[in-house]
């Protein structure tokens, strides 16, 4: 099934109409938002477009095709297929993942149970982020994150929407299957908003190795400690670390003779050590290796490397990229 197809199906069948006269490129579409009584509204090649009732793409927010409740109605039936229960564990968590990958947001009126989510109901608004792989915009850092055959524990550091994931996903690819130089291994990756391996019905719908194994849904530490008690991972891979729980099970994994790949939003290694919960992670030296991004030369694209000292490994404006 083409990226088409299957974003296609999951809308209102207005709203197919309107997206079929767009006539677009689907490997460019980013995301698709529904907001009932607001312009219909997609990122295409980096750049935010209104779309009409016709099918253009402008600029110009008053003349976008103004989303319904039905097209919103008709959208949700399509995603979950009209069985919203079937997915109350996800729309717990604020989002439902679709064959293919596609991450589909929701917001509306939050229900509490005891002060936590129990579901969200009044669904008004949509966010279909569409899932992307770039196969082997990891290649070049698998020189930099080994030492005497042996893989470092590794951070990457990158602002928001820089593609840490995409780049966090292609590396756990390619640990798990090998290459020419180095032997493949046993990944486990704990997919906690599942956008590495964007599971659905347990099944990942993105490359992510033929060794690999993903707990999905998952928190974070919860994960990591569960992984090592039961899949025997050589390398954990997770995404977005933050919380001292995080920090906690990620020491207790290296204790446990576990390699890391992790990634942090930040803009360098001092914008880590700023920050009170991640600082023992720099300061101990417990990652030996530092890659940042910066989202100037494109999502995924690799800035800098340093190791546990700060010494630059690599330095993407050096080499006259």
């Amino acid at each position: 099934m083409t990226k088409k197809e299957e974003i296609m199906k999951i809308l209102s069948v207005k709203l197919r109409r309107v997206l079929d006269m767009a006539n677009l490129n689907y490997e460019w579409l980013q995301e698709i938002r529904l907001r009932i009584n607001e312009p219909f509204i997609i990122r295409y090649n980096g750049n935010e477009y209104f779309v009409t009732e016709q099918g253009e793409l402008i600029a110009e927010s008053s003349a976008g095709y103004c989303v319904n409740y039905t097209d919103v109605k008709e959208t949700i039936e399509y995603i979950s297929s009209f069985s919203l229960y079937a997915y109350e564990d996800e729309i717990r968590q604020g989002f439902i993942t679709v064959q293919g990958g596609h991450r589909i947001g929701i917001a509306g009126k939050v229900i509490l149970e005891q002060g936590k989510v129990k579901s969200i109901k009044y669904i008004s608004f949509i966010n279909i982020r569409m899932s992307h792989e770039k196969k082997g915009c990891g290649q070049m850092l698998l020189p930099y994150i080994h030492i005497n055959n042996q893989i470092c524990h590794t951070l990457v550091i990158s602002p928001p929407g820089c593609g840490k994931t995409t780049l966090l996903r292609d590396m756990v690819r390619l640990i798990s299957d090998g290459t020419e130089n180095y032997p493949g291994m046993t990944v486990g990756v704990v997919d906690e908003r599942s956008e590495i391996a964007a599971c659905y019905h347990g099944i990942p719908q993105n490359d992510i190795g033929i060794r690999t194994d993903i707990l999905d849904c998952c928190p974070k530490a919860e994960g990591m400690l569960m992984l090592i008690r039961s899949m025997s991972p050589t390398l954990i891979a997770v995404d977005e670390i933050g919380r001292r729980e995080d920090v906690d099970a990620l020491a207790y994994v290296m204790n446990c003779g576990c390699y890391i790949l992790a990634t942090v939003h930040g803009s360098s290694i001092e914008d880590v050590k700023n920050k009170p919960v991640l600082r023992k992670l720099v300061e101990e030296r417990l990652f030996k290796r530092f890659i940042v991004l910066s989202g100037e030369d494109g999502p995924g694209v690799v800035q800098n490397i340093f190791d546990e000292r700060g010494s630059v490994l690599f330095d993407r404006a050096l080499q006259g990229a």
